[in-house]
C-alpha cells in the first residue's frame, strides 16, 4: 500500500470517527463518510471493499483508544501501589467515563450486527482490555475464576453504561450517579466493598 493510499484510509476512518461523535451510528453511511473526508462517494470502496470493513476500522480506532485509556489508568494506579480491588474500581470508572464521553463510538464498538463479517480481528484489539480486568479480578479474589468473573463484571458495566446513556438510570434511581451501583458491581464480582463518593 502506498503512502497516499494509507493517508486516504486514515482520512476515511477519521471522518467516520468525527461523524460518529457528532451524529451517532446512524450517520455512518458510505456517502456521508466520503463527503466528510472530502473524496468522491466511490473512493471508500477502493480501500474498504465493504461498508462493514470501514465500520470495523472505525470501531478498531475506538477499541484502541479505550484500551490505551484503561492501560494509562492502571499504570498510574499500580505506580501508586493501590491494591487490585481499588485498581479494578479505577478501571471500571474509566470504562464508564469513556462510554459517557463517546456514546456513538461506544455503541458502534459493540454492534456485532454491524461489524460481523467485516474480516477485522477486533477480538485481538479488545483482548488486552479484557485480560487486564481478568487479571485484577483474579488477584482481588483468587478463589474465583478470573476470566468468568471478568466477563460478568464487564457485562454489568456495559449494562450500567447503556442505562445511563439512554436515560433509564435516572428513571430507575432518580439521578445519574453510578457510584452506588459501581460499588455493588465490584462487590458482587470480587466480594469486596468499595466506593468513594464524589466520582461520576
Amino acid at each position: 500500500m502506498t503512502d497516499e493510499e494509507k493517508d486516504l484510509r486514515t482520512r476515511l476512518v477519521a471522518a467516520g470517527v468525527e461523524l460518529l461523535a457528532r451524529d451517532g451510528v446512524q450517520a455512518l453511511g458510505l456517502r456521508e463518510i466520503a463527503r466528510q473526508a472530502g473524496v468522491s462517494h466511490g473512493a471508500p470502496r477502493r480501500y474498504f471493499p465493504t461498508h462493514r470493513e470501514l465500520l470495523a476500522a472505525i470501531a478498531r480506532h475506538g477499541f484502541g483508544k479505550l484500551t490505551d485509556t484503561l492501560a494509562a489508568t492502571d499504570t498510574l494506579a499500580a505506580a501508586d501501589g493501590l491494591p487490585p480491588r481499588e485498581r479494578l474500581t479505577g478501571l471500571a470508572r474509566a470504562y464508564l467515563r469513556f462510554a459517557a464521553a463517546n456514546p456513538g463510538m461506544f455503541e458502534l464498538m459493540f454492534r456485532h450486527d454491524l461489524l460481523e463479517g467485516s474480516g477485522a480481528d477486533l477480538r485481538s484489539t479488545s483482548l488486552p482490555l479484557f485480560r487486564t480486568f481478568a487479571r485484577l479480578v483474579g488477584e482481588a479474589c483468587p478463589e474465583r475464576d478470573g476470566a468468568t468473573a471478568a466477563v460478568a463484571l464487564l457485562a454489568n458495566l456495559h449494562g450500567l453504561a447503556q442505562l445511563r446513556a439512554r436515560g433509564s438510570l435516572r428513571l430507575l434511581t432518580g439521578d445519574d450517579d453510578v457510584e452506588p451501583l459501581l460499588a455493588a458491581i465490584i462487590e458482587a464480582h470480587t466480594g469486596a466493598h468499595t466506593g468513594a463518593p464524589g466520582h461520576r
